[in-house]
């Protein structure tokens, strides 16, 4: 990122002013930019073999590719981060997108997970992409745990926590499992966790089976680590990522192998286990981040770009997430301030009603 910076630095105006012109057309369209093209847009005139001139100067950097026989170019991946660093100018948010969110969060209920379902269908049609949401953890004291077996290799967990809140979740449970390993583990958690959050269980009970492995036997523990990998979202129901707009990626692009990419993305986002690694990507400081192509540590192989800013309770910690996925070619400038808005008003939301 700041070797594309440094670049930047170097250009000349009139180089700067191509690759300017050539990513937004690109951005615009979805098309690669011919010389004659951006001879018509120059702020000075000059021949079209001197745009071209420049634009291999500016393919030779790594900035701008020639897809299959096409004279025109398209920004590379790295072009596109140098434009989105240095030369991407951030619209104000349009008065119509402001509104359209609003409304969807107008309703007095007090159902986190239906406001959070309003909110990323409202960014999905906004944006005309797929919206992605990490809905907060349950962070409400826990009044009592219990393991139900359901089949061999099938189980539940019923979670009640202090405030009334009731949480059921199915999950494999360890080779060889009982019901009585299981009331046992039960029973070893029950009087570990009454009073704690499970992120505040989560801790104090890998301290106690560090302490007392002797005390229990190989089954409940087994046990005890497996709902451990449970509370920590690894596949489960919390935290919940909420995705809408499929059909808006589907429907924008009509080459096969973009298509691909998008039908790749999807499947990755269907089977992806460790969904906190979405929460992860905006953790390193508060605003927008966008990430690009292969910078996605999430979608690398779609070829798309992801635009995410987490959303914070009253107490100004990282409970969420919430970002809009697309092509490489999304308005960014105009996509920015829609995300950040719906960030921070999700947040507002949420310190309120708790």
């Amino acid at each position: 990122m700041n070797d594309a910076t440094n670049i930047l630095e170097d250009l000349n105006d009139r180089s700067r002013e191509v690759f300017r012109l050539i990513v937004e057309s690109y951005l615009d369209r979805g098309e690669p930019v011919g010389s004659r093209t951006l001879t018509r847009s120059l702020s000075e005139k000059v021949s079209a073999a001197t745009v071209r001139n420049v634009m291999q100067d500016l393919e030779y950097l790594g900035l701008l590719d020639s897809p299959h026989t096409s004279a025109g170019r398209v920004p590379t991946q790295m072009g596109l981060r140098m434009f989105v660093d240095g030369l991407l100018e951030i619209s104000d948010l349009d008065e119509t997108d402001r509104a359209k969110i609003n409304a969807t969060m107008g309703s007095n209920s007090s159902d986190v997970g239906g406001l959070l379902d309003r909110v990323g269908s409202a960014l999905s049609g906004v944006t005309q992409g797929a919206s992605l949401v990490l809905t907060p953890k349950h962070e409400a004291a826990i009044r009592h745990i219990e393991f139900v077996s359901l089949a061999q290799d099938r189980a539940l967990v019923v979670l009640v926590f202090a405030d009334g809140h009731v949480e059921n979740r199915l999950f494999t449970p360890p080779a060889g499992q009982t019901p009585s390993s299981m009331r046992e583990a039960a029973n070893f958690l029950n009087a570990l966790i009454e009073g704690k959050t499970l992120s505040e269980a989560r801790r104090m009970i890998q301290t106690e089976i560090t302490q007392r492995r002797q005390q229990i036997d190989t089954l409940a523990r087994d046990m005890v680590e497996k709902g451990l990998a449970i509370w920590d979202g690894d596949g489960q129901e919390e935290p919940r990522l909420i995705v809408r707009g499929r059909a808006n990626l589907l429907a924008d692009t009509g080459q096969a192998d973009e298509l691909e990419r998008i039908r790749v993305l999807f499947d990755d986002l269907e089977r992806k286990r460790d969904i906190v690694e979405f929460l992860g990507l905006a953790e390193d400081g508060e605003g927008v981040r966008i990430f690009i192509g292969s910078e996605n540590k999430l979608f690398s192989l779609s070829g798309s770009s992801l635009v995410v800013s987490p959303y914070m309770n009253a107490d100004r910690k990282i409970i969420g997430a919430v970002g809009v996925i697309g092509p490489t070619r999304l308005n960014y400038g105009r996509i920015v301030p829609i995300v950040d808005y719906t960030a921070q008003l999700v947040g507002r939301l949420l310190s309120d009603r708790s």
